[in-house]
């Protein structure tokens, strides 16, 4: 764990999803792959693919694939089929809920800023049975795409809550820039794509390894 200066307590946390809540980065990146494969196309090195996670799923493809745009729509529809049908397990991260439930219980509202689409973060919020903890949550689908601070200004407004009293939790630079360009304060998780050096990049207040550590940080 690494805290780069004392942090304040914060009246809102917002988490990503994707490899900072549920490790699903694996099921992530064999369903790219597995898409292009499909199409006869040659796809990226999994830590290219890794590269995107956080942005929706259009702008994804667009950055992924730029010499094959006119199937880009095919290997949109191929992800999310692939991805209805990959077996690749997509936990939560250990002490997810019971982490959840100390900050709730602290008075602290809890929100997502997702790349998901609102179907797929429909589903998995009911599949991992954490939906009760969160305030608000939004998605590539209501809001610009990451790196852009659009979801979190609109997370903001909607909750009523200043950008200095408000923390993004995220695992890779692309959530550390979303948060940097909204003015607010982010802490990074190592358990998805980016590790400590790379995300203390972008000058997270913190930089933690599992949930027991973010705790400490958040609340001590």
């Amino acid at each position: 764990m690494i805290s780069n200066k004392s942090v304040k307590k914060y009246k809102l946390v917002i988490f990503d999803w994707d490899g900072t809540v549920m490790d699903s980065i694996t099921k992530i990146v064999n369903c790219i792959r597995s898409s292009a494969v499909a199409l006869n196309i040659v796809p990226p090195s999994d830590e290219v693919i890794k590269s995107i996670i956080g942005m929706s799923l259009e702008k994804a493809i667009d950055v992924l694939f730029p010499d094959n745009a006119a199937q880009h729509q095919a290997l949109i529809s191929g992800y999310k089929y692939q991805y209805s049908v990959d077996t690749t397990p997509t936990p939560v991260f250990a002490n997810v809920a019971s982490v959840l439930n100390t900050l709730k219980e602290q008075g602290i509202i809890l929100a997502v800023a997702t790349g998901k689409g609102r179907g797929g973060l429909e589903r998995l919020l009911e599949q991992s049975q954490l939906r009760h903890f969160f305030s608000a949550t939004r998605t590539s689908d209501e809001a610009q795409s990451k790196p852009s601070p659009d979801m979190l200004y609109q997370l903001l407004e909607e909750l009523g809550i200043s950008a200095n009293d408000a923390v993004m939790i995220g695992d890779t630079q692309i959530d550390m820039t979303m948060a940097k360009a909204a003015g607010m304060d982010r802490i990074g998780v190592t358990m998805g794509v980016h590790n400590a050096q790379q995300l203390n990049k972008l000058s997270p207040v913190a930089t933690v390894d599992n949930y027991l550590q973010l705790q400490h940080v958040l609340i001590g």
